[in-house]
C-alpha cells in the first residue's frame, strides 16, 4: 500500500506545482486556446487561455509511479507499464493535435483521419503486447471480454490469429470510445478533470480489492484472475492524483486547459486499466458520464442524418448543441452549475459502479 500512497502523493504535488509553472511557460510561449466561432458565446472569454495542460498529468503519472516504485524498491510490472504506455502513446496524438491547433492558430488541429490513424496505431501495439507476458498462466490482458471478471465470451475461440484480430478489434474500440469520451466531456472548466479524479479513485478502490482477494493467494470462487492488481492501483492513484492537482488551475475559471494531450491520455489511461483489470464491461458503468457526453453527439449526428432525408434535405435537432453540456449552456445555465451537475451524475455512475462490483462478489460471480 505504500506504492499507492506514494505515487498519489507524488502525482498531487507535480499537477498542483507543476501545472503553475506550466501556465506559467504557457503563456510565454503563447500556448494559447482557439474557441469555435459556433460555441456559446460565454466561451469566447477562453479565448488565448493556456491548453495542453495534459502534459503535467501524464507527467505527473508517470513521475510519480517511477518514484513510488524507486523509494520502495519494488519492480514496475508489465500490466502498470503497458497502461502508462497506451496513456502517453494517445497522449502525444493529443499533443500534436494541440500543436497544430496552436501553430496553425485555428480550432481545428489533425484531420480526423490523422487523429483515428494514430490512436490505432498505439491501440494496436497495446493490445497485442497486452496478451503477452504471461505470468503463471495470466497475462495482463484475456481475450475473454470481461463485465466484472472473464466472461464465459472468448475471442479467442476461432484459433489463435483470429483471436488475435478480434482482441485487437475490440481494443480498439474500448479505447476509441473511451479516449472520446473523455475529449468530449472537456469543454467546461474542471468537467473532464473532476469526473476523472472520481473514476480513476473507483479504479484504486477497485485493484486494491482485487489485490487483496487475488487468485495467486486465495484460493476461492470469488478470487480475481487479474496479473498485477497492486500495480495498477498505483497507476490508478497516480492518474488521480495528477488530475486532483490540476483540477486546482482547471476548475472554473479555468488558468489552462488539459487540451486533447489531457483528454485522450486519460481515456486511454482509462481504457487500459478496464482491460487490465477484466473490468471492460463495467467501465460503461462507471464512466456514465463519458458515456452519456458521446451518445448525445451520436444521437445528434444520426437525428439530423434521418430527418435531412425525410424532410427535404433540412435536418433537425434533438439538442441545441452537443456534446450534450452546451445544450444546458444554450439553456441558460451557468457554466459552474453545468459542471457540478455533471459532476454529480458522474458521481452516481461511479457508486453505481462500484457497487455492482462489489454486489457481484457477494453472490460469488456471475
Amino acid at each position: 500500500m505504500k506504492l499507492v500512497l506514494i505515487g498519489a502523493l507524488v502525482a498531487l504535488i507535480i499537477g498542483l506545482v507543476g501545472t503553475r509553472y506550466f501556465i506559467e511557460l504557457a503563456k510565454a510561449k503563447g500556448w494559447g486556446q482557439f474557441v469555435r466561432d459556433d460555441g456559446p458565446t460565454s466561451h469566447h472569454t477562453k479565448r488565448g487561455t493556456p491548453q495542453m495542460g495534459g502534459i503535467v498529468i501524464i507527467a505527473g503519472t508517470v513521475v510519480g509511479y517511477a518514484l513510488a516504485h524507486l523509494f520502495t524498491w519494488d519492480a514496475p510490472t508489465a500490466s502498470g507499464m503497458l497502461v502508462l504506455f497506451l496513456m502517453a502513446g494517445l497522449g502525444l496524438v493529443g499533443f500534436l493535435d494541440d500543436w497544430f491547433k496552436i501553430t496553425r492558430e485555428r480550432s481545428l488541429g489533425l484531420t480526423s483521419v490523422q487523429k483515428l490513424v494514430g490512436q490505432t496505431a498505439v491501440a494496436v501495439i497495446f493490445a497485442i503486447l497486452a496478451t503477452k507476458f504471461s505470468r503463471e498462466g495470466i497475462s495482463p490482458a484475456s481475450y475473454r471480454i470481461s463485465f466484472v471478471r472473464d466472461t464465459w465470451l472468448n475471442l479467442a475461440f476461432g484459433g489463435t490469429v483470429l483471436g488475435v484480430i478480434l482482441f485487437v478489434l475490440w481494443a480498439n474500440l474500448m479505447i476509441a470510445g473511451t479516449s472520446n469520451g473523455v475529449n468530449l466531456t472537456d469543454g467546461l472548466d474542471g468537467q473532464a478533470a473532476g469526473a476523472s479524479v472520481m473514476v480513476f479513485g473507483a479504479y484504486v478502490l477497485i485493484s486494491v480489492w482485487q489485490f487483496n482477494q487475488n487468485c495467486q493467494w486465495v484460493t476461492n470462487s470469488k478470487c480475481y484472475d487479474v496479473r498485477d492488481p497492486l500495480d495498477l492501483a498505483v497507476v490508478a492513484a497516480c492518474v488521480m492524483g495528477a488530475c486532483f492537482g490540476f483540477l486546482w488551475w482547471n476548475a472554473s475559471p479555468a488558468k489552462i486547459f488539459m487540451g486533447d494531450t489531457g483528454s485522450l491520455g486519460l481515456g486511454g489511461a482509462l481504457a487500459g486499466l478496464a482491460i487490465t483489470t477484466r473490468t471492460e464491461l463495467l467501465v460503461v458503468i462507471l464512466g456514465g458520464l463519458f458515456v452519456l457526453e458521446t451518445m448525445s453527439v451520436i444521437l445528434q449526428v444520426g437525428y439530423f442524418k434521418l430527418t435531412k432525408r425525410s424532410n427535404g434535405g433540412v435536418g433537425k435537432r434533438l439538442f441545441r448543441m452537443t456534446p450534450i453540456h452546451h445544450h444546458f449552456e444554450m439553456l441558460g445555465w451557468e457554466q459552474v452549475t453545468v459542471t457540478i451537475r455533471f459532476w454529480i451524475i458522474c458521481g452516481l455512475c461511479v457508486a453505481a459502479g462500484l457497487g455492482v462490483f462489489y454486489a457481484e462478489w457477494i453472490v460469488g460471480g456471475v
